[in-house]
């Protein structure tokens, strides 16, 4: 089995997906390959129907885990599930048409998935807001979807892995839990928030096993990213990739790469997380942010 997930904007065309999660680049004399084999694990990704999410999901698919894909809607999980067959006809597959954001949904989840050797907490929400616009109502909005759908789903999976002694646990952050944004600022409080809390259950899961970090994307070209800049990209006759770029070194002007990142670089970067060649990465931050934050640690 070969197949592309190439990023959107072709900026790397070297490199592709082959089989297990093969990262191949061709225009060396010798072939490098790091092949990851997730077989035999069970993996969830919350919100996983578009997105980074779907990409996650895609991947660690594609690498061999039985993957749990979901989200609110049962047609909307369907049709991810589609697509990530289509790029990995052999994946193992199971649906989870439930809401991550509330104890009622983590419970529902728990009942019909006993057991998981990898989490992916991806579920998230996000829009703009400052201190004065912000009411009461949207403070605890962010922190019961981003924040406690994260720390209930790794409170119930968690000790199985402990127990197991392996397991992946991975939180998306966001570059925005560093470079706080201040006309975001309740989103950019709740992936501040994600960051201490992943690093204080990979201390607890200490000797265990079981790694537990954070990813964080700077911006990407999602689903979100794209709807939020194709109207300006029709009215000034552009690509969606070219409207994305220019925002970033309009807003993002720290970015080194001058770019969104595509969805599947993102997920490049999860995925390495979960597999087991990552076993001394845990209590990390890992930035796939295209260089925005500005710093070198």
């Amino acid at each position: 089995m070969e197949y592309s997930l190439l990023d959107p904007l072709n900026t790397h065309p070297s490199y592709f997906w082959r089989g297990h999660f093969r990262l191949v680049r061709c225009n060396v004399d010798k072939e490098q390959t790091v092949n990851i084999d997730l077989s035999g694990k069970t993996a969830i990704v919350s919100a996983s129907t578009a997105g980074i999410g779907l990409a996650i999901a895609t991947g660690i698919a594609a690498s061999g885990a039985r993957t749990v894909v979901n989200g609110r809607k049962q047609d909307a999980v369907d049709r991810a599930i589609e697509a990530i067959l289509k790029t990995a006809p052999h994946a193992q597959l199971q649906g989870f048409a439930g809401d991550l954001g509330s104890q009622d949904g983590c419970d529902a989840l728990a009942k019909a998935v006993p057991q998981a050797d990898i989490l992916v907490n991806n579920l998230g929400v996000f829009g703009p807001g400052d201190i004065f616009s912000t009411p009461d109502d949207d403070w605890a909005r962010y922190f019961e979807i981003n924040v406690m759908s994260g720390v209930r789903l790794t409170r119930r999976y968690l000790k199985g892995m402990m127990e197991r002694q392996w397991g992946r646990v991975v939180f998306i952050s966001s570059e925005s839990g560093l470079n706080i944004p201040p006309d975001m600022l309740a989103y950019g409080f709740s992936k501040t928030a994600q960051l201490s809390i992943a690093r204080g259950i990979a201390k607890q899961a200490a000797g265990s096993g079981v790694t537990v970090n954070s990813v964080l994307p700077g911006p990407t070209l999602s689903d979100g990213f794209r709807s939020m800049v194709e109207d300006t990209a029709r009215e000034q006759g552009k690509t969606v990739e070219q409207v994305a770029t220019e925002f970033v070194r309009a807003h993002r002007s720290s970015s080194i790469i001058q770019r969104a990142a595509s969805t599947e670089e993102v997920a490049n970067m999860v995925v390495y997380v979960c597999s087991p060649q990552a076993s001394a990465t845990t209590g990390a931050a890992l930035r796939v942010d295209g260089g925005v934050v500005d710093t070198i640690a």
